[in-house]
């Protein structure tokens, strides 16, 4: 009989190693490490350069740090996501999930790669609460098993007639969408996801935190430490590296403002003008090799796509071109628009080329277009003062931190090309991301 319970417990204590203890040792074993993730502007998605997303780049750099592959499953939502974890349906979740108390009961947590605040978001025009305490009577809606759905329970305790629906198998990013569609009053979102689903939904409006800042972090296995334990490793080395650090800048760091009124007249005139001037700029994008949407944004940025568009310093079409310029491309009328966008991407091009090799994309393009804004010479000097101050010259991250010293003497003064409006082409880049981001994704939403 003592013989037969100790197998027993044997058996119990073997599965319950299977089921979590020497995780990482299976996934070396196997050669791949599943990750389970959302398909979402903010974690994992595909676009024309392939597979993009942080979660996506981070994951794919802790595979490589022990060795293996990385096959991604995504999930419709985040109640799915913590069910297939419960159940060994993954290695790990890294999906923008939030690092709560009631979570680190069940599941362990890797650290923390980003801090959000949960926002109360409504519609301009719409509900317009300004305190928690006028939450009651608002048509809320939430995700099922999400942080949000804990936070309103905390609320409830102190605000009996505090009321939210839980919706199965529906997003975040698609509660964002019903709210700017007048279909719900309100919804919840961390401060990440509401920058930068505003983009494509300007009607969005954020009311008020509803909490002080929160950890994101990966979430494993209750026991899975030894996974864990690895990935800790791996994420002091990613944060000293720094790139965590460029990860982060190249997903967020272009949607810092919202500019309400800006965005509304862009989405109008990506209906009223773009249809006129799309061919010429797949056109182009074809010939010099670039993407058509990134010479759209880069247009709209310089001209709102006028063709007669003229600057007080003599830039004129398009693609706002100089006399020199134009001259030196071959261009006779700079109130042409075809002229003009073969030209402005011809342009582009040519100073891509004339950057360095160890200068790699997507970086290549984003100095290129700081150097169409204020000049090659000035970014030349950005590139030996970045040096100076052993920043890395070659990543558009670290460059757009120099290029505003260019208006500073002490930095100044002992430069080639001297002073320059050194914040003008940070903007610049930012804002052409920013608008191919958003026609990026209109252009998804209705199939064009």
């Amino acid at each position: 009989m003592l013989r037969r319970f100790s197998f027993v417990i044997f058996v119990l204590m073997l599965a319950s190693c299977s089921n979590g203890s020497d995780r990482l040792d299976k996934i070396k074993e196997k050669g791949e490490l599943v990750v389970l993730t959302r398909n979402a502007a903010t974690t994992y998605y595909e676009s024309r350069e392939g597979y993009m997303g942080v979660e996506y780049e981070m994951a794919r750099s802790f595979a490589d740090s022990i060795g293996v592959k990385v096959r991604f499953v995504t999930k419709e939502d985040v109640s799915d996501l913590f069910t297939a974890i419960k159940e060994g349906y993954g290695d790990i979740a890294a999906a923008g999930l939030t690092h709560t108390e009631n979570r680190e009961e069940v599941f362990l947590f890797g650290p923390t790669y980003q801090v959000v605040a949960q926002q109360l978001v409504c519609r301009r025009g719409g509900k317009r609460p300004k305190k928690i305490e006028d939450l009651a009577g608002i048509n809320i809606k939430v995700s099922t098993n999400s942080s949000y759905v804990e936070r309103l329970e905390k609320i409830k305790k102190n605000q009996q007639d505090v009321k939210w629906e839980e919706v199965d198998d529906v997003d975040t990013e698609t509660l964002l969408e019903q709210v700017s569609q007048k279909k719900i009053d309100c919804t919840i979102a961390d401060s990440n996801i509401v920058a930068i689903n505003r983009r494509y939904h300007p009607e969005l409006s954020v009311r008020f935190d509803v909490t002080a800042p929160e950890p994101l972090a990966w979430v494993m296995s209750g026991k899975a430490g030894n996974l864990q334990d690895a990935i800790e490793d791996w994420f002091s080395d990613y944060v000293d590296s720094g790139k965590l650090d460029e990860v982060m800048h190249r997903y967020y760091g272009y949607i810092e403002s919202f500019d309400y009124v800006d965005i509304r007249a862009y989405q109008r005139k990506i209906k009223s003008h773009l249809p006129k001037y799309i061919n010429v700029f797949k056109s182009a994008a074809a010939k010099y090799k670039v993407s058509w949407t990134l010479i759209a944004a880069q247009s709209y940025q310089e001209s709102h796509w006028r063709a007669n568009a003229k600057s007080p310093t003599g830039v004129r079409g398009m693609m706002m071109l100089t006399r020199i310029t134009a001259k030196e491309l071959g261009i006779e009328n700079r109130l042409d628009p075809t002229s003009s966008i073969m030209g402005g991407a011809d342009y582009l091009n040519k100073l891509r080329k004339r950057l360095p090799e160890t200068v790699t994309e997507p970086d290549r393009t984003w100095i290129a277009l700081a150097a169409y804004n204020v000049g090659m010479g000035h970014i030349w000097d950005a590139r030996r003062l970045a040096k100076e101050l052993d920043k890395n010259p070659d990543q558009w991250q670290e460059l757009a931190e120099i290029l505003p010293l260019l208006t500073k003497k002490k930095y100044y003064k002992n430069l080639k090309h001297g002073y320059a409006r050194g914040f003008e082409p940070v903007s610049y880049v930012k804002n052409i991301r920013d608008y191919q981001d958003m026609l990026e994704k209109i252009m998804k939403e209705n199939s064009l």
